[in-house]
């Protein structure tokens, strides 16, 4: 039910709860509508807290009895929760609910899942177990009784009793209610064993549906491979006696890092060769890491209150981004990296739902699991690394163990730890968490060729935002390297410490002038304007010892010659193709690198171009220079990616390491682009012959583009109709291949096919994720694209108020467009907020895009 007035939550409000939890013992008599809980909490008097109001959460609960000290009491209960008059001192706090998992569709709390129970607590879902103070900072050790006629009973901790149809589970170390887990079904194991760097035994288990068996090998070497890197990289050990993973169909979430029971979303664990792409390997690989990660950047030291959500989740994403680079490709895995974060996070900093990557306010704490909290926030984390070096930043992170093992931490804890490991002063840098925006860093250069100095002078400025009205200067680590005109790098990559507005640094001993290699590496989360000329561009892309930047330059290169062709109807540019082509034929190079190369800015990137240059973006006129421009590298290159495609095709046995991998995406770009000069003929093959996701899906991508998908398409369908993560697939590849004016079309069919299941989150994601994110199709002058993602979204907001808020975030960009494309997309936010019961997830959410 919508508030009549949503509660705005503030973090210079916070106060700590009034009473310490020692112990909790839950017990759950299982049943789909009338599971029983009975807790047993063990409270005292916080001494630490200016009021004692004794309030627990509690939503959608039935209450059956409560007492304390085993007298019965009538507490006064409101659809938030319950307060009622305590001891002064000590007391057991019992009560019993009533809940209804299986009508439970917003998939928070417990609720059901193709016939199993599971949870998701994080960020407020505990509340709709049990009454109980719902708040990262009660920290608590939970003993768990589970009863229930299911083979498979699992929570947190280690298992201290087992029989039939009853499990008991105990958890030694304090937790947050939102760490809570349970699971029970009819599960299978696919079970390991790995010894931690002290000795210890640890048994591991991915718990799956039957007949999901084949797909679990991966995730659990995945697993130990992030436990031995945890040790060796960040000498965190494992403190359980067991760990354990279940895939569950229905999750709003990629996984959840619950302790000692992680949660996952099956497409984010379960994976084979011939159902998985090389991407899907690779993100499993990134997330079991990330959550097991969580350990101890999370679990071990969890978050004060929710605004400090950076704290857990910006490092966390910055411990599994070094993870993927050691284990795969790290030149590629950092572009890949900014790609996403230029994708999704510059887009929030430059639009209505801008805000800090810590928050000071919120009125649902769902709507900020974004990409600034954990994207940007592990921006944060890398700069501050790169500020204080290596040796530092690990004295730090041990110093942050040692001191904050156990507690609910603040960003303050964390820079603290910095501060007395280095000496620096960082109230500067603390600007990171508390200022929206991006900044843009222009940079002037002065040669004086008497003296051999070359300066650069640097000018920083953050627009200002709803959350942040007059953005201070930040602290920005600029790695800078120079160049001669003959390639050779004249001065190797330094670190500029810039904390003015505007500030100038200077090279000397020079004798020419160079070429500057500005920010390398993407060293801090900035849009850099550097105004080089095209021959400077060009050198960098060919010469460049930095792969971000020689990449960055070839991305500039291309993305002038796209806006030139929808501004001015120029054809592409053919310094940048003749130099696109001495990269392809470059073997020095990666495979998996010069597949990025291959790739063009996308088109939400260029319409973010042309609206920062004061135009308004046609996205008709984007699709159409952008397929110009990759017919013209068809054409141009058409000799040189047959020869790419021939010799990297991988002959072996499949495997989704990083070199293998790097091959595919070589192969299947340049396959994308040969079809459209050859025909289908080649992609056929490939179809025909496939013996893995990757290379099957890669060539129906590009029989559908050709348009001769069709039989593809219905032969895919009919191998894989019983497998629902490769449904998933078939559905979402047809809106994102379809023509701009077939789009909405496409996805509304979709919406009518048997399978099309709009309650599972995966598949809502696949047709509407996918429509959202094609921007020719969805921002078609017809407008159908609005209307029928906002049809979608008031019909799934009364069951899963999550995914459907999340999914508003499709309409945040609106104002860059024409006003006719305004006026449309008006309509349809004015639609959606008429709702009636408008959830709190989504009237936040469109109340603040439709407010920009």
């Amino acid at each position: 039910m919508r508030d009549a007035t949503p509660q705005t939550i503030y973090l210079s409000d916070y106060q700590p709860f009034g009473f310490l939890v020692d112990e909790v013992a839950l017990t759950f008599d299982l049943d789909p509508h009338k599971t029983r809980v009975k807790s047993r909490i063990a409270f005292r008097p916080n001494p630490a807290a200016q009021e004692a109001d004794f309030f627990l959460h509690g939503e959608q609960l039935k209450l059956v009895s409560a007492q304390i000290d085993g007298k019965p009491v009538t507490p006064k209960v409101t659809e938030r929760g319950l307060t009622c008059d305590v001891p002064d001192g000590p007391f057991i706090w019992e009560a019993e609910v009533e809940i209804d998992p299986k009508g439970n569709t917003a998939l928070e709390g417990l609720y059901m899942s193709g016939g199993m129970y599971c949870t998701q607590c994080e960020a407020e879902g505990f509340r709709k177990i049990t009454y109980y103070p719902d708040r990262p900072d009660v920290m608590s050790v939970f003993t768990v009784t589970i009863n229930g006629p299911h083979p498979v009973l699992l929570s947190n901790g280690n298992p201290v009793a087992q029989g039939q149809n009853h499990a008991e589970w105990h958890d030694p170390w304090p937790k947050p209610a939102y760490l809570f887990a349970l699971v029970a079904g009819d599960l299978v194991a696919h079970s390991d064993r790995f010894t931690t760097m002290s000795g210890r035994e640890v048994d591991l288990n991915l718990y799956v549906r039957p007949g999901d068996e084949g797909k679990c090998a991966f995730g659990m070497e995945a697993l130990k491979a992030s436990m031995k890197w945890d040790e060796e990289v960040y000498g965190r050990e494992y403190d359980l006696d067991i760990f354990n993973i279940v895939a569950v169909d229905d999750f709003n979430m990629g996984a959840m890092e619950n302790k000692g029971l992680n949660i996952f979303n099956s497409a984010a664990v379960l994976a084979s060769p011939e159902t998985s792409t090389d991407d899907n390997f690779e993100r499993i690989e990134a997330i079991i890491a990330h959550e097991y990660f969580h350990n101890w950047t999370g679990n071990r030291i969890t978050c004060r209150d929710w605004f400090q959500l950076c704290l857990k989740e910006g490092l966390t994403v910055y411990r599994d981004a070094q993870f993927t680079s050691d284990m795969r490709s790290p030149a590629v895995k950092r572009i890949g990296d900014v790609i996403d974060l230029r994708a999704r996070q510059f887009a929030e900093d430059q639009g209505p739902l801008a805000h800090p990557v810590r928050p000071e306010s919120f009125q649902e704490i769902n709507n900020f699991y974004t990409a600034t909290v954990y994207e940007k926030g592990a921006e944060v984390i890398g700069m501050l690394k790169t500020l204080v070096g290596d040796d530092a930043y690990a004295k730090a992170l041990d110093l942050y163990f040692e001191r904050h093992d156990g507690d609910a931490a603040t960003i303050e804890n964390w820079l603290k730890v910095f501060e007395d490991t280095t000496g620096r002063d960082l109230t500067q840098f603390k600007r990171w968490y508390s200022q929206a925006g991006t900044p843009r860093l222009s940079v002037v250069e002065a040669w004086d060729a008497g003296k051999g100095i070359f300066t650069l002078t640097f000018t920083q400025h953050t627009p200002p935002s709803t959350a942040t009205l007059e953005p201070k200067p930040q602290v920005l680590p600029i790695t800078v390297g120079l160049i001669g005109a003959d390639g050779a790098e004249v001065a190797p990559s330094r670190v500029l410490e810039m904390t003015e507005a505007e500030q100038s640094f200077t090279f000397d001993g020079l004798d020419a002038r160079p070429v500057a290699s500005v920010l390398r590496g993407f060293s801090a989360p900035v849009v850099l304007d550097q105004d080089l000329s095209k021959e400077e561009r060009l050198l960098l892309l060919a010469h460049d010892s930095d792969p971000f930047n020689r990449w960055e330059a070839g991305r500039t290169l291309a993305r002038q010659s796209l806006l030139a062709a929808i501004t001015e109807n120029s054809a592409p540019d053919d310094a940048w193709l003749a130099a696109q082509r001495a990269v392809l034929e470059d073997e020095t190079l990666e495979p998996a690198y010069r597949a990025l190369m291959l790739g063009l800015p996308s088109h939400a990137d260029l319409a973010s171009t042309l609206h920062d240059a004061g135009k308004t973006p046609d996205p008709a006129a984007i699709h159409q220079a952008v397929e110009a421009t990759r017919d013209a590298m068809a054409e141009r290159f058409a000799a040189l990616l047959g020869d790419l495609y021939d010799r990297h095709r991988v002959d072996a046995p499949y495997q989704p390491n990083a070199a293998q991998s790097g091959k595919r995406a070589l192969t299947n770009a340049a396959l994308a682009l040969l079809t459209r000069v050859e025909g289908p003929a080649r992609a056929q093959a490939q179809f025909d012959d496939a013996d893995n996701m990757t290379q099957q899906l890669s060539a129906l991508a590009a029989l559908l583009r050709a348009g001769q998908g069709d039989k593809a398409l219905a032969a895919f369908e009919a191998q894989w109709r019983d497998d629902r993560l490769v449904m998933d697939k078939w559905f979402g590849l047809q809106v994102s291949q379809a023509a701009p004016e077939k789009a909405a079309e496409v996805a509304r069919r979709l919406t009518q096919h048997a399978d099309f299941n709009w309650k599972n989150p995966n598949r809502f994601r696949a047709v509407f994720g996918s429509l959202a994110m094609h921007h020719a199709g969805f921002h078609h002058e017809s407008g159908k694209g609005y209307a029928l993602l906002a049809d979608w979204l008031i019909k799934l907001d009364p069951v899963n108020p999550q995914t459907t808020a999340r999914m508003c975030s499709a309409f945040q960009t609106w104002r860059r467009y024409d006003m006719a494309r305004q006026k449309m997309i008006e309509t349809q936010l004015d639609r959606i907020l008429a709702s009636p019961d408008l959830s709190r997830d989504t009237s936040e959410m469109l109340s603040r895009i439709r407010g920009a």
